[in-house]
């Protein structure tokens, strides 16, 4: 089909439909996907030539890329909240700030390293709500816990959630994870420096970050190693999670230096973003002293053994994988020429996917606390009402756009997308846009998963008409994407309303705004200058 800007504007009529139903009406990611899968059908059947069987079987192949992603984001849930109704999470932010009564360290305990072990374990707008009450529980204007937790935990987005989103992108670009596994941990590890320093700037001031310097470089090249080590290991799950435990514990061995642990007589409040703290927010200390650390810790030590054991040793990896689930599926080809080779479905195994390591641990952990009389009468049936209420609308969101998604792919409308874009900007620009391209889509959305979803194809295609690596393009919008994710409103409302700044997210989105495009530009700059050397 001849690429016309009339053919170029319909093909990109799904995802403005997107954009344009969230940004302008405010409508949420399952009515809008609803709405732009229905937008996608109808152009791709009456003028880019799909037809029914096409559109059946690209619909069967998007459930499967789905339930890839749905098992993760339904099992996390289930881990987080097993650990959160047993106290476990409340023992752990609180246990890290208590180790040191400096400032600037309190705020890269909790709104830097703690906060990305949750988005690791967790995600899903948890982490925001976890953290941000902790911080100003500790003094913390509700609108520096906030921007802290919400610039603190980006980096651990790709490989956060058990890697939601980035076998969302996997599934959607068509590349194997270990192909550009290396390149997006790299891209991390320039995140993971800048965002510890943007936190201790805003929880401390401009002269406490500095003299914390030593300190952020520290953290940052552990949580760097030790997640570009799993990443490129296989263990994506693990990647964030891992990374941010072992800086836990980095950071509560830096604690131990006298500079790290004494009040700092540097740290000041910033002007205009540290109000009072909220009054109303429990003061550390109200969970249960009887709780332990080390039980309280368990549920993550569990899931850290199972994902080590299974991916690892290879008896185990045959055991746990033997059962899989996958389809085969035919040529498809458009009336407009358009042809989609024959391939297998993704492939799900049943008793080896990261979905259900996650719940082994999680119906572990369930035991652990249980017997450590950690649950009230009731626990089981909370934790499956909170599961259900945070995940009915996401998976919901992701179902519709990950349907919208695969019938573009099918119906030639992602390379209507691509070859457009690729024309229009060239190659010696593009690396530097495609980083903005996924962090407007995660903006957008609400969702790294959801853009990934949406540009995942597009970043591909576009690479390969213009000759640009497209393991680094596509590793630029799994960066991107989560770099945008944190300036979402939508989650920062769900921050704001657990810090009583409910009616104030606009000035809250207009201070993260500064500090969030920073990180953007920083990933754009880098993978411009790794593209053009």
């Amino acid at each position: 089909m001849p690429l016309t800007f009339i053919n170029w504007l319909l093909a990109f009529s799904p995802v403005l439909t997107v954009l344009i139903l969230m940004l302008v009406f405010n409508w949420g990611g399952s009515k809008a996907g609803a709405a732009a899968w229905f937008v996608a059908v109808i152009v791709a059947a009456l003028r880019f030539g799909a037809g029914p069987e096409l559109i059946a079987y690209a619909q069967v192949k998007s459930i499967l890329l789905t339930l890839d992603v749905l098992l993760i984001i339904w099992s996390a849930l289930l881990l987080f909240h097993v650990a959160d109704e047993a106290g476990a999470v409340d023992v752990i932010g609180e246990r890290l700030p208590a180790l040191t009564a400096n400032r600037m360290m309190q705020s890269l305990l909790l709104g830097w390293v703690f906060v990305s072990f949750l988005q690791g374990v967790g995600g899903f707008g948890v982490p925001i709500a976890v953290v941000a009450p902790l911080l100003v529980g500790l003094g913390f204007g509700p609108m520096q816990a906030v921007i802290m937790a919400s610039i603190g935990h980006g980096w651990a987005v790709p490989f956060g959630s058990l890697a939601t989103s980035y076998v969302a992108l996997i599934g959607t670009s068509g590349l194997p994870g270990e192909t550009f596994a290396a390149q997006t941990a790299l891209l991390l590890s320039v995140t993971i420096f800048f965002s510890g320093a943007i936190v201790a700037y805003v929880g401390a001031g401009w002269r406490a970050m500095l003299h914390g310097l030593p300190a952020i470089a520290i953290l940052s090249l552990v949580m760097s190693v030790v997640q570009y080590f799993l990443a490129t290991a296989g263990l994506f799950s693990l990647g964030a999670t891992g990374a941010s435990l072992v800086g836990m514990l980095a950071g509560i061995a830096l604690t131990r230096i006298p500079v790290y642990h004494n009040a700092d007589a540097d740290a000041k409040p910033l002007p205009g973003i540290s109000p009072q703290a909220n009054p109303a927010a429990d003061p550390p200390g109200a969970v249960e002293k009887r709780r332990s650390l080390v039980v309280s810790l368990s549920a993550y030590g569990v899931l850290i053994v199972l994902a080590f054991g299974i991916n690892l040793i290879p008896a185990l990896d045959a055991f746990f994988n033997q059962v899989s689930l996958t389809l085969s599926f035919p040529e498809m080809v458009t009336a407009a020429g358009w042809v989609t080779p024959a391939e297998q479905g993704r492939s799900l195994s049943l008793f080896g996917h990261p979905g259900s390591i996650l719940t082994y641990s999680a119906l572990t952990a369930f035991v652990i606390y249980t017997r450590a009389g950690y649950y009230r009468p009731g626990a089981a049936r909370r934790i499956l009402n909170k599961v259900a209420r945070g995940a009915v609308s996401s998976s919901l969101g992701i179902a519709a756009m990950v349907g919208m998604a695969t019938i573009m792919g099918h119906a030639g409308m992602v390379n209507m997308m691509a070859r457009g874009i690729s024309e229009g900007v060239g190659d010696a620009l593009y690396p530097a846009i495609a980083p903005v391209i996924g962090a407007l889509g995660a903006f957008m959305t609400g969702s790294a998963t959801n853009s990934n979803v949406v540009f995942g194809a597009l970043q591909r295609q576009t690479a390969d008409l213009l000759g640009i690596s497209a393991t680094l393009i596509v590793s630029a919008q799994a960066t991107g994407a989560a770099m945008g994710s944190v300036l979402a409103p939508a989650k920062l409302i769900v921050g704001c309303t657990t810090v009583g700044l409910t009616g104030d997210e606009g000035i809250v989105i207009g201070r993260m705004l500064v500090l969030g495009l920073i990180l953007v530009a920083i990933v754009s700059l880098m993978v411009w200058l790794i593209a053009s050397l």
